[in-house]
């Protein structure tokens, strides 16, 4: 049983080096869980463990062409995921301001209230920040994040070009990482 899921895996990954959009897709329904669920014990935030998620899976298309089909791809990408997390984690104990938040105060809020009263302060930072896309960037956002579309998804349904999707939502990603920078005061 191992063995025809590392072959599966194998098959995927050979179809991703070649810029197959379904095969990547396979591969993310695949591992999301597992990913997000690594990602979440060593971050210790939805929001982050996310991020994380998707950055693993962005680096993944970014390098298609340098994968190695000997290379376990569950190893490759779990291993991209410490990486990113323990660079989140660096990034945090270098900021004195997301130190003391993440660090700190993080002990104080272990209670069930505090937690509720932050992620509820999260959820409205997110809308914040996607309701400051432009419109057509926003309605990519949405169709990919809210309702699960593929890339391929929405270009056919809005009659727009697969790059011209996944030049959206890269700009869309990045611009709200910039706006959660600037408002991490209340994370």
């Amino acid at each position: 049983m191992l063995e025809a899921k590392d072959h599966n895996d194998k098959l995927l990954v050979s179809e991703l080096k070649n810029g197959n959009e379904k095969a990547f897709r396979s591969l993310f329904d695949l591992y999301y869980q597992d990913i997000y669920g690594y990602s979440i014990s060593l971050l210790k935030s939805k929001e982050a463990a996310e991020e994380n998620v998707q950055d693993v899976f962005m680096k993944v298309w970014q390098h298609r062409e340098n994968l190695n089909l000997e290379q376990s791809f569950k190893a490759y990408i779990f291993t991209i995921a410490r990486n990113q997390a323990f660079n989140t984690l660096n990034k945090a104990a270098n900021d004195q301001i997301l130190k003391e938040a993440v660090f700190y105060e993080s002990q104080k809020s272990h209670e069930y209230g505090d937690y509720s009263i932050r992620e509820e302060d999260c959820k409205k930072l997110r809308k914040q920040a996607i309701k400051q896309l432009p419109p057509k960037r926003k309605q990519i956002f949405k169709m990919s994040r809210k309702k699960g579309m593929s890339y391929e998804e929405i270009s056919q349904e809005l009659g727009i070009s697969i790059n011209t999707v996944r030049n959206q939502m890269s700009k869309a990603l990045e611009s709200m990482r910039v706006f959660f920078q600037v408002h991490d005061e209340i994370i």
